[in-house]
């Protein structure tokens, strides 16, 4: 493999290309018109426009991708994370194009992207499920005995779903019609595919998911658990490796479990298997990402290991030359998701120009980004502005880093989630372990980052006046006084 294209832009495609550039090996960025100057297509070894700012006249259009590759002699394709990564229909168009697609089979990717063939798929390995039906409802009384089955509150969820949309929440049997029909149309209008089905609502959950690495020889292991309770509108804004929570014994099980979801569809490349995890410690298979994660650096940073590295080698049908047994955990990382967002104002995207973008750096500490000072946030795409990621050799070590980093990432033009990180990683409760995937919902209001932010102001204030003052006392005019000499007459 020679040269890779790299279908994705921004932090992700940057990313890819720096590993790219490791092995040896040519990069090819394509980009949209608004990312002409970004820093991966500056990176790349050749970079083409591939037309206007949204995405479906640009990174969505597989077969202008396609066609740039045979051009320029491309042998892969990496897909990254978001727009074409999960397209079955994309990854088998390249298959056909002679282009090696550095991800799992368009096959695996059919079977995980439905949740209802991905539960079809894993039930025969006896791997924990949420009570709930393994097939697509739309009657409303079926729905209500099912609910009066399994008991409320009952969780109505697309099949074809991601990121929080056709999903409703339902605890009683009179408000059914009215969820099934919003869960349903929701899940029509993002997805194309309005099927939806029921499950016990875990009340108060964890989300955690495990890596695998899978290679075209049968070989699978896994690079343990990741902590994803830290959620804003069902997407992840705060991850972290190791979990809290997971003891020796439930990580054995849960690393075990995400092996076989992964053997159930012949799985090859990187990928994730994601749980929910109730108060008893219990875990129930909810989806696998068949793509990197956005939040792989957490667990490069504890491992050693370069997980887009592995899914080329694999992709060049290298065996893995990892075992289970040289999976050894080194301290603990925390990832915060840096989004031109506003934490005041209900996690609104922020569109501006970077006045000042300065990042913090030292020993554990990462960024992965896409920007640079003076550049602006294309309202087209994702608001995410980079992923800062720390490492420590224990969990507080961690903390205390992030909170440091935070401080020293100067970020103006724009309002961004760094604030949010502050408040999420002072909280008791984030800083004792005992936290949910309602974190926001009990803890956090717009009104206790203003409260620190006038608190701050007030201590900035006080310490600016004692400086002033301080300054006053060094640099004081001395006085005149009168004394005994006489000035001498010239």
């Amino acid at each position: 493999m020679q040269k890779i294209l790299v279908a994705n832009r921004g932090e992700i495609a940057l990313r890819i290309m720096r590993t790219i550039r490791k092995m040896g090996i040519k990069s090819v960025a394509v980009f949209s018109e608004p990312d002409r100057h970004s820093p991966h297509v500056l990176f790349a070894d050749e970079a083409v426009c591939i037309g206007a700012g949204p995405s479906n006249q640009s990174y969505l259009n597989g077969d202008k991708i396609i066609a740039i590759c045979k051009e320029l002699g491309v042998d892969g394709i990496h897909p990254g994370y978001g727009f074409l990564s999960e397209n079955a229909d994309f990854a088998q168009k390249v298959t056909d194009a002679g282009i090696e697609f550095i991800g799992p089979t368009p096959e695996a990717m059919r079977i995980m992207g439905s949740k209802l063939a991905a539960k079809d798929s894993v039930k025969k390995y006896n791997i924990p499920m949420v009570p709930g039906v393994d097939h697509a409802i739309d009657d409303v009384k079926e729905a209500i005995a099912v609910a009066d089955k399994i008991g409320y509150p009952i969780l109505i969820k697309a099949s074809a779903g991601g990121g929080g949309k056709g999903m409703r929440i339902v605890d009683r049997p009179e408000d059914m019609k009215e969820q099934m029909e919003r869960a349903i149309s929701e899940a029509t209008s993002s997805f194309g595919d309005g099927s939806v089905f029921i499950e016990k609502y875990v009340t108060s959950p964890r989300h955690i998911e495990v890596q695998v690495v899978a290679d075209k020889h049968g070989n699978v292991i896994h690079g343990l658990e990741r902590e994803c309770s830290i959620q804003r509108r069902h997407q992840k804004v705060v991850e972290e490796t190791p979990s809290s929570v997971v003891t020796p014994e439930m990580r054995e099980k849960i690393g075990d479990a995400a092996v076989m979801v992964a053997k159930s569809c012949n799985y090859v490349s990187t990928g994730t298997v994601e749980f929910l995890v109730d108060d008893k410690l219990n875990f129930y298979f909810l989806e696998m990402n068949t793509r990197l994660q956005v939040e792989h650096p957490v667990s490069e940073m504890i491992l050693g290991i370069d997980l887009v590295e592995q899914q080329i080698r694999i992709a060049r049908g290298e065996v893995l030359s990892l075992t289970q047994d040289d999976i050894k955990p080194d301290g603990h990382a925390i990832e915060l998701r840096v989004y031109a967002e506003d934490p005041l104002n209900n996690f609104l995207p922020s569109i501006g120009t970077l006045t000042k973008y300065q990042k913090p750096v030292g020993e554990g500490i990462r960024v992965d980004d896409g920007y640079e000072e003076g550049m602006a946030i294309p309202i087209y795409y994702d608001p995410m502005i980079a992923k800062l990621v720390v490492h420590g050799k224990t969990r507080t070590e961690a903390i205390q880093k992030m909170l440091q980093a935070i401080k020293d990432y100067k970020i103006e033009g724009v309002s961004t989630t760094l604030p949010f990180g502050t408040f999420v990683f002072e909280h008791d409760a984030f800083f004792s372990g005992h936290f949910d995937t309602h974190f926001v919902k009990k803890y956090y209001t717009p009104e206790s980052i203003k409260e620190k932010q006038k608190a701050n102001a007030e201590i900035a204030a006080i310490v600016a006046v004692k400086y002033w003052l301080d300054q006053q006392n060094i640099l004081k005019p001395v006085e005149h006084k009168t004394t005994s000499w006489k000035r001498r007459l010239a």
